[in-house]
């Protein structure tokens, strides 16, 4: 009995409120088969969590929390469990917090410096990425699976 309640414990941490140490309004437009939104968001962000909160007119409409698990408002899931019904099966894990943090995806495949900051183009039979992150934002786009994730900081 004990170890089920351990379990629990654990499972609902994943989703409590964390204390993040960054936090950024951007813009974002997110275009996916299960996601579309174009609109102000907040980027919260600590070493251990981060957090996406999505508003239309001023409310709440989704709210992504990524830790060891991703949890939005239909419950926590696994990261490639959210990847397969948010985004595409073919990505890693680690791609959403990648593109949100602006870091490089597929450990760097393919990456060009550019005077902004990097470029990455990856091709597989399964996925066609132009991924860019410069001083102004962040564009991810893949062409096979008609995915679009754009964020513009709003401060320039």
């Amino acid at each position: 009995m004990r170890y089920i309640l351990l379990i629990f414990a654990l499972f609902l941490g994943a989703c409590s409120v964390k204390n993040y140490e960054h936090t950024s309004a951007k813009i974002f437009i997110i275009q996916s088969p299960k996601l579309k939104f174009a609109d102000l968001g907040y980027l919260r962000h600590s070493d251990e969590s981060l957090e996406l909160e999505l508003f239309v007119a001023g409310r709440v409409i989704e709210k992504i929390t990524l830790n060891h698990l991703v949890c939005t408002s239909e419950g926590c899931m696994s990261k490639s469990s959210f990847n397969e019904d948010y985004l595409s099966a073919y990505y890693p894990d680690d791609i959403l917090q990648n593109i949100l943090l602006g870091n490089p995806i597929y450990e760097g495949k393919s990456r060009v410096q550019t005077q902004e900051g990097f470029e990455q183009s990856i091709q597989t039979h399964d996925v066609q990425i132009m991924y860019k992150v410069y001083f102004h934002g962040i564009e991810f786009k893949d062409k096979k699976n008609k995915i679009i994730i754009k964020i513009k900081n709003t401060q320039e």
